[in-house]
């Protein structure tokens, strides 16, 4: 119901007299990704979305990372944190439920959308939910099992997101969109 609601105020329309008068109607479609085999049943990430995938890990790594480093050294900017402490939040960044993603479709590109990414690209529909929360659990700590706790965390000490980004995404994303999403993102969709 909100989301016809919210087509309805996109296009103009409205009861006569209202705001939407005068203004001319244009039609917006939307569809919901269309998933094969793969991304509807298997437990893994497929492979054209791990790119994707490993920046969201990354800028929710880096979130949690900086958050608790502020909060244990407010007025200490730049301060480290324990072994105990970074293990224990880079567990807890890859433990959370990863409610706010999903995928959308958009010129037949699915690609995820949320937090720590462009999301820029238009209206489209985005499926949240199903398989992509235990996907992005498991993938996270996959990279805590290969990587360590201890690397994670020196490279993000020596160069915050960026750094964890070309560390975990470095198999997996082109060195375009690696180096400045952005405008990879707006080659591809």
């Amino acid at each position: 119901m909100r989301f016809l609601l919210l087509l309805l105020l996109l296009t103009g329309w409205g009861p006569p007299g209202s705001l939407g008068e005068g203004i001319p109607k244009q039609t917006i479609t939307a569809t919901s990704p269309h998933f094969d085999e793969e991304e509807k049943y298997s437990t893994h990430m497929p492979q054209h979305l791990h790119c994707d995938a490993c920046q969201i890990i990354s800028y929710q790594m880096w979130k949690h990372l900086t958050e608790m480093e502020n909060k244990l050294n407010p007025r200490a900017k730049g301060a480290s944190l324990s072994e105990s402490d970074y293990t224990d939040v880079l567990e807890k960044s890859c433990s959370q439920s990863w409610k706010d993603y999903g995928v959308r479709e958009v010129n037949k590109v699915k690609r995820f959308f949320g937090p720590g990414l462009d999301n820029s690209v238009g209206i489209s529909v985005m499926i949240s939910g199903g398989p992509w929360p235990g996907r992005l659990f498991k993938m996270c700590h996959n990279y805590l099992g290969e990587l360590g706790e201890d690397q994670l965390y020196q490279e993000y000490r020596q160069g915050g997101r960026e750094a964890l980004e070309r560390l975990l995404c470095r198999d997996t994303c082109p060195e375009e969109e690696t180096a400045g999403q952005g405008e990879f993102l707006r080659k591809e969709l």
